[in-house]
C-alpha cells in the first residue's frame, strides 16, 4: 500500500487508511478511486497527485515529539489551561494538547481575548495561564491582552507557532519577526531553533514569568514542533518555591518607631497587600488608623467594615482623600502609585513593597523592601497601641453620610435607569462569594464609586485600562472557579469589542451573568471631552439588542427598561444554566 501527495495543497492520501471525508474505505488503492474523486482539501483532481516517499512523513505516529515534551512541561509547572486559536504553524502543539488529558484548550474567537483571559486567570488565581496561537496575525492579535498582563504584572506564558526554519524577511505568508515584535512586552522572549533546547527554553520562560511577574513568549517553528525527542533527557531550568522577602529587624524597628511617633496615621492598602486583609485590619485597630485602598484592591476589606474609608483616587470618596491629606504618616502597603490614585508623595511614609523600583516615593520616613505578608505581622508586633476614642465615631458618621448620598442617587423611577441604581441593586444581589470581571469605561467608574463589595473577588484591566477586558475576564473566572457565580459588568462599548466570545462561554458551558450598561455612548470619552471643553463628537454608538444576540448565540438574555424589573432579571440570570446577558437601558450622564 502507498501514500499519494497532492501537489497543490500537500494533502496525503493513505491507501491503508482510506479517506473518511470522501467515504473511501481502507485498503483502497489510489488507481481504484473513481475518476470523479477529488482532493478533500483543495478539490484538485487525481492527476494532481504523485506517489509519496515514506521518509517525507514528518509527524511520527508513536514517538514523543518536541510539542509533547513542551506541553508536558507546562503541566509540570502547574499550567492547566491554554487559551488560543489553532492554525497551520501551531498544529503540532495543538495536537500535543489534544493528547494530554491534564490541560484544557479553550478555543476563542479572537486572540486578543485569549491573552485577556490568560491575564485575568493569573490575577484571580496566582497561577500561570498560557496562550497558544499561530505565527504572524495570531501572534500580533495577542498584543493588547499581553500588554495588559505586562502592565498589571500578571504571569502569562505565550507560546506561538512560527514558520519553518527561520524568519526570512518580508514576503512570507503569516510570517513576521516575532522576537522583535514581542520584545517590548516580555520579561523573557525566545525562539526554539534547536529541539534539544525546547524544554529548557520553555522552563526558563516560565521561571522568568513567575519571578518577574510578567509575560514570557516562546516561538516554536512548525518543523521543530513535529521532531521527535526523549523528554527524559531534556535539560530544564527550575524555580525557587517562595518569593517572600523580609527586611532586616533593624529597619522594622525603625519603621515601628516612626509609626509610634505619629498622631494621625492612615493605612493605604494596594494590590500588593491583597492577601493581607487580617494584618491590615489588626494594625488599623491597634494604632487607630483608618484604611483607604486603591481601586485594584477593592474588596480586600468589605466596604461595610468600620475601619475602611473607601477608595483613594478619582473614583473614591471625599473622606478618603481628606483623611489622607490631613494625616501625618502614610503606611503604604503594596501600592503602585498610579496618577488616578494620586497618593501624595510629600507625606512622611512607611512604605512596603516587594518591588524595589517602587520604593523611596517619599523623602521622609522609611522604605521596607519586603513582602507585605511578612512585614505587616512584624510591624504589628512592634508597634504600640494608640488611644483615640473618637476615630471610629468620626469614620462611622462619614460613612453613614456617604451611604445616604448613594441611596439618594439610586432613583428606581428614573428612565433611562440611572447607573447608581444599577450598582445599588447589583450590590444587593450579587452573592458574597461571586467572582466579578469588570470592564473599562463608565461601568468601571460607577462600580468603583457606588458598588458595595462584600467578600467577592474581582478583576479588571488596571494600568493599561483596556476596553473589552470584562467578557474574557469572566470566561477565565468561570474556568478558574466553576462552582462560583460569575458576573461580567461591562458597557456597550467594551462588550462590543469582545462580544464574539460570548459564544465561547456558550460552547464550553460556562454559565455567567453579563450585565451591560447600554448608554449608547463611549461615556467616559464623553466626560473627558466635557472636562477639556470640547464639544461632544464621535462617541455615539449604534447598538443591537444584546439580549437577542445572547439568544442567537445559544445563551439567554433580557432587555431591561425599568428599574423595578432589574432585581427579578438578576434572579432569573442566577438560576440559568447558560451564559445570560442583562442588557440595561441606561444613560451616560454622571449627575
Amino acid at each position: 500500500m502507498f501514500k499519494w501527495k497532492c501537489t497543490i495543497c500537500g494533502y496525503i492520501y493513505d491507501e491503508d487508511s482510506g479517506e473518511t471525508a470522501t467515504e473511501t474505505i481502507p485498503k483502497t488503492p489510489f488507481d481504484k478511486l473513481p475518476k470523479y474523486w477529488k482532493c478533500p482539501v483543495c478539490g484538485a483532481e487525481k492527476s494532481a497527485f504523485i506517489k509519496h516517499v515514506e521518509s517525507e512523513i514528518k509527524a511520527p505516529a508513536i514517538e514523543s515529539t518536541v510539542s509533547d515534551a513542551m506541553i508536558s512541561e507546562l503541566v509540570k509547572w502547574g499550567v492547566g489551561v491554554v487559551f488560543g486559536i489553532p492554525g497551520t504553524s501551531s498544529l503540532g502543539l495543538v495536537e500535543a494538547i489534544r493528547k494530554n488529558k491534564d490541560i484544557k484548550y479553550i478555543v476563542v474567537r479572537h486572540e486578543e481575548n485569549a491573552a485577556m483571559a490568560a491575564s485575568a486567570y493569573n490575577k484571580l488565581t496566582g497561577k500561570i495561564a498560557a496562550c497558544l496561537t499561530i505565527a504572524g496575525p495570531g501572534a500580533t492579535n495577542l498584543a493588547t491582552g499581553l500588554y495588559d498582563a505586562k502592565e498589571d504584572h500578571a504571569s502569562v506564558i505565550s507560546i506561538n507557532g512560527q514558520v519553518s526554519a527561520q524568519y526570512t524577511g518580508p514576503g512570507g505568508i503569516q510570517e513576521i519577526d516575532q522576537d522583535a515584535f514581542f520584545r517590548p512586552i516580555t520579561v523573557y522572549n525566545n525562539t526554539v531553533y534547536d529541539k534539544r533546547l525546547a524544554v529548557y527554553l520553555l522552563s526558563k520562560a516560565l521561571k522568568f514569568s513567575t519571578i518577574k511577574k510578567g509575560v514570557s513568549q516562546i516561538s516554536v517553528p512548525n518543523n521543530i514542533q513535529k521532531e521527535t525527542i526523549d523528554p527524559e533527557i531534556c535539560r530544564r531550568d527550575r524555580c525557587v518555591k517562595s518569593l517572600s522577602v523580609m527586611p532586616s529587624m533593624e529597619r522594622i524597628s525603625k519603621a515601628s518607631e516612626i509609626i509610634n511617633e505619629s498622631k494621625k496615621p492612615v493605612i493605604i492598602a494596594g494590590w500588593g497587600a491583597y492577601e493581607c486583609a487580617d494584618d491590615i485590619l489588626s494594625l488599623a485597630k491597634k494604632i487607630k488608623a483608618p484604611v483607604v485602598i486603591t481601586f485594584r484592591a477593592k474588596g480586600i476589606i468589605p466596604d461595610d467594615n468600620e475601619w475602611l474609608l473607601g477608595i483613594l483616587g478619582s473614583v473614591g470618596t471625599l473622606h478618603a482623600r481628606k483623611y489622607v491629606d490631613d494625616s501625618d504618616l502614610l503606611i503604604v502597603a503594596g501600592v503602585g502609585f498610579s496618577r488616578f490614585t494620586n497618593v501624595p508623595t510629600d507625606k512622611k511614609m512607611v512604605q512596603i513593597d516587594l518591588n524595589p523600583l517602587k520604593l523611596e516615593k517619599s523623602s521622609e520616613g522609611i522604605s521596607l523592601f519586603g513582602s507585605c505578608d511578612l512585614v505587616l505581622p512584624s510591624l504589628l508586633e512592634k508597634t504600640k497601641e494608640k488611644k483615640n476614642k473618637n476615630i471610629l465615631k468620626d469614620i462611622l458618621l462619614l460613612k453613614k453620610n456617604w451611604l445616604e448620598q448613594l441611596e439618594l442617587e439610586a432613583d428606581v423611577n428614573a428612565v433611562p435607569i440611572r447607573p447608581p441604581y444599577i450598582m445599588k441593586i447589583l450590590s444587593e444581589e450579587i452573592p458574597d462569594d461571586a467572582v466579578i470581571s469588570l470592564d473599562v469605561g463608565e461601568n468601571q467608574w460607577w462600580f468603583g464609586r457606588n458598588f458595595q463589595m462584600k467578600k467577592q473577588k474581582f478583576t479588571m484591566s488596571g494600568y493599561l485600562g483596556t476596553m473589552g477586558f470584562g467578557l474574557p475576564g469572566a470566561i477565565a473566572a468561570k474556568i478558574a472557579y466553576p462552582d462560583k457565580k460569575v458576573f461580567c459588568i461591562t458597557g456597550d462599548g467594551g462588550f462590543a469589542m469582545a462580544m464574539a466570545d460570548f459564544v465561547t462561554a456558550v460552547k464550553y458551558n460556562l454559565p455567567m451573568v453579563v450585565v451591560i450598561l447600554s448608554n449608547r455612548q463611549l461615556g467616559m470619552i464623553q466626560v473627558e471631552q466635557t472636562i477639556e471643553n470640547y464639544e461632544n463628537f464621535g462617541t455615539d454608538l449604534l447598538n443591537p439588542d444584546f439580549s437577542r444576540y445572547a439568544r442567537a448565540c445559544g445563551g439567554e438574555g433580557v432587555r431591561i427598561e425599568k428599574g423595578d424589573d432589574l432585581k427579578d432579571a438578576i434572579h432569573m440570570a442566577l438560576l440559568s444554566d447558560k451564559p445570560y446577558i442583562i442588557d440595561i437601558n441606561t444613560d451616560s450622564r454622571r449627575f
